[in-house]
């Protein structure tokens, strides 16, 4: 395995491992986002297993004991495995997350108190701003929040739009139809009353870059992507 380094967005780095074992033949992505600042940000984790191959690309990037604050959407091995990891080899670094995820998970998994964002609230970390958006259940887990750049336009969209295979580090064509094909296969979304109505939310934000966490991300009419998808998920539950 390798992870690969692409610039998606100005200072935002795209790390991604694919792993074929993962949804054969086509495989999987793993994907990482770094966000190069004076206040260095790492969007998700990685699996415990994969912090040797996402350290060194980081090392490429920032020097790794400088990250500042480590993000991810949601408990999960994938998001947030390596979690304890990166507090170790960052003295100064700090899970940060929702309110909602540090009371029910973070305070006691992460070695060193997280930083806990209330919604909407901003994360200045030099030239880039960051607002913190809770998306309870969406696409999964009660705790679940994504972040904002409005520095770049940059959604760190996590889960959202997950698509399986190895394509480019960032596409223009639509990411809607991979993700409601990836979902037939998964079945990993909630299918609550507050998933569409958020999705409609974010597209609010009228994003032009989705970066994802599985698959390509994504350049151009964000917002349009959002109510694609929500428009998808609107028909799929109404015909059960």
């Amino acid at each position: 395995m390798e992870t690969k380094i692409d610039e998606i967005a100005p200072d935002i780095f795209r790390l991604s491992t694919w792993i074929g074992e993962v949804a054969p033949p086509a495989g999987f992505t793993f994907n990482q986002f770094l966000i190069r600042d004076e206040e260095p940000f790492l969007f998700h984790t990685g699996m415990r297993g994969l912090f040797p191959l996402v350290s060194a690309a980081v090392g490429k990037l920032v020097a790794p004991a400088s990250l500042r604050w480590v993000g991810f959407g949601h408990v999960e091995a994938d998001e947030c495995g390596a979690l304890n990891h990166w507090l170790a080899a960052a003295p100064n670094a700090q899970a940060a997350h929702g309110e909602l995820a540090c009371m029910l998970s973070v305070n006691d998994l992460a070695d060193r108190p997280p930083r806990a964002f209330a919604a909407g609230e901003v994360l200045v970390t030099g030239s880039h701003r960051l607002r913190f958006l809770p998306t309870p259940h969406v696409p999964h887990n009660w705790e679940a929040g994504l972040w904002y750049d409005e520095t770049t336009g940059t959604l760190l969209a996590g889960d959202l739009f997950t698509h399986i295979g190895a394509g480019p580090a960032l596409v223009e064509d639509s990411v809607v139809d991979p993700a409601v094909a990836a979902e037939k296969i998964f079945r990993g979304t909630s299918g609550g009353p507050t998933l569409v109505p958020t999705l409609r939310g974010l597209a609010d934000l009228e994003p032009t870059t989705l970066a994802l966490m599985h698959g390509s991300s994504f350049h151009g009419d964000g917002g349009a992507e959002l109510r694609a998808l929500a428009a998808a998920y609107e028909q799929a539950l109404a015909l059960g």
